[in-house]
């Protein structure tokens, strides 16, 4: 599906140059040459990005943007200024504009404007769904699971979703913070007003105050005009702090001051400035060891984490991995064009018992390269290039995590017989102990359950059925 561009520009020659430009990239275009007509095309098609600029005859650019955000609230839109109308397009910028460019501009900053904003009209505009749609059915992103973990998770946001208060996001790279957080956001009362992401770590921190607050002229080297922050520009919507744990102590001290008095003020400004925010953020880091080591604020995480959802990283929900897989496939399918049908049981398995260290994104990525290698209908295993090297280590790690637990369980055995004055069945109780433990902790996974006690895989299926354990192992599967 193609974006859809409205240039809005009295200038016969800029709008042809802007259609150009937007048509090479196969977007559709239309274009207005006044704010009338702009309101006019408005009505026969909604685009996903509006490029206008500020002085026209008739209606200037700043009337329309007021009329557009009246009527489409979420509609992004880029002005653009003469260099001598910079507070022209900052007064832009508090009425809701995306952001502004001025001319005369570079095609790359243009493009770098018009990416990040067609990103943020996707995250937005994009329903996050619970469950797969029929293919040809309406365009949804989808959290895919049907692991108690997920349900719980689903439990969560429609708990939270129509709340006005804070969520916190926790859970290692890859697992969907970014997906659920948009969830909560579609689900929200403010679903109709803007959603703004931000990621803390992929700003650095001395701009990122700027980002967030604004700054006044002069504030810094380079502060050569006012710029407004994400938090006045996104009033009344939801801002999404991603990767909130790399956010430096002085930033979080201004992130705290908007939480309790509900206003920000801009980077070498004294004005206070009123906003009315939902802030949803995410971390993959530990905020507790932080705040041991005097990283994060104490008192910012006691206000971030009212309600907090933790996401289950993917080893921890194998039974939702061909799930994943299926929708994927169908993603891909209808995307590139191609008809690939499942995996050989074989590759399956080879999917469920990778650790996945990088979680539901590695395994996108995973499958995503398997399906451009796939010569036919079915990906077979050796189409997959798994990180063997990987997997091994963290396999490593986790037996001896595994190991570490039996043998914490055969000291607290111990410690029970000796209160035991006649223990003529104990050994038969330890031994269904020690075999329930290590199926538990390798997932109901046989064969490396096996490997650990020290037994065949054929000795320890007997052992399963002398002590009533084939139950417990489809439980623990199915958990």
């Amino acid at each position: 599906m193609t974006d859809t561009i409205l240039i809005v520009d009295d200038d016969k020659s800029l709008r042809y140059s802007l259609e150009r430009m937007f048509e090479e990239r196969d977007m559709t275009v239309i274009t207005a040459r006044n704010g009338e007509e702009a309101l006019e095309r408005l009505g026969e098609t909604l685009p996903d990005l509006v490029v206008m600029d500020v002085k026209m005859p008739g209606m200037g650019g700043l009337e329309v943007l007021r009329e557009m955000r009246k009527i489409y609230p979420k509609l992004l839109v880029i002005i653009i200024t003469a260099y001598g109308t910079t507070e022209t397009a900052i007064e832009a910028m508090k009425l809701g504009a995306y952001d502004y460019i001025l001319k005369p501009f570079d095609i790359p900053h243009m493009w770098q404007l018009v990416d990040k904003a067609l990103e943020v009209n996707r995250m937005m505009k994009t329903v996050v769904a619970y469950e797969q749609t029929e293919e040809g059915g309406e365009t949804a992103e989808c959290i895919v699971g049907k692991s108690p973990q997920m349900q719980e998770i689903y439990k969560m946001i429609g708990q939270v979703a129509e709340s006005n208060v804070t969520v916190l996001l926790r859970g290692e790279s890859g697992t969907g913070k970014e997906l659920v957080a948009r969830a909560v956001y579609h689900h929200s009362l403010r679903a109709n007003r803007p959603f703004l992401p931000v990621n803390c770590a992929a700003i650095p921190d001395t701009l990122l105050e700027s980002e967030l607050f604004g700054h006044e002229k002069g504030a810094f080297t380079g502060a050569h005009t006012r710029r407004i922050g994400k938090f006045e520009q996104g009033n009344g919507g939801t801002i999404f702090l991603d990767e909130i744990g790399d956010m430096s102590l002085p930033t979080q001290a201004k992130i705290l001051r908007v939480l309790q008095e509900g206003e920000v003020q801009r980077l070498g400004g004294t004005e206070n400035i009123k906003v009315d925010i939902r802030l949803i953020v995410a971390t993959n880091k530990d905020l507790e060891k932080a705040i041991s080591e005097d990283l994060f604020r104490e008192d910012l995480y006691y206000r971030l984490n009212v309600l907090s959802l933790g996401l289950p990283p993917l080893r921890e929900r194998r039974g939702d991995i061909p799930e994943l897989v299926n929708y994927f496939l169908k993603r891909f399918n209808k995307d590139l064009k191609k008809n690939i049908v499942d995996l050989s049981p074989e590759a399956m398995e080879r999917l469920v018992s990778y650790p996945w260290p990088g979680n539901v994104r590695e395994l996108e990525n995973v499958i995503k390269r398997a399906y451009v290698l796939c010569k036919g209908s079915r990906i077979l295993p050796d189409e997959l290039l798994l990180d063997l090297g990987t997997a091994k280590k963290i396999s490593m790690e986790e037996e001896k995590g595994v190991k570490k637990g039996l043998e914490d369980l055969l000291n607290e055995v111990y410690r029970e017989i000796k209160k035991v004055s006649q223990g003529h069945n104990i050994m038969s109780f330890i031994e269904k102990a020690l075999i329930a433990r290590a199926l538990r902790e390798t997932k109901g996974n046989q064969i490396q359950a096996a490997k650990i006690l020290g037994i065949n895989r054929n000795t320890l299926r007997k052992r399963m059925e002398k002590f009533g354990l084939k139950k417990e192992v489809n439980i623990i599967r199915n958990s």
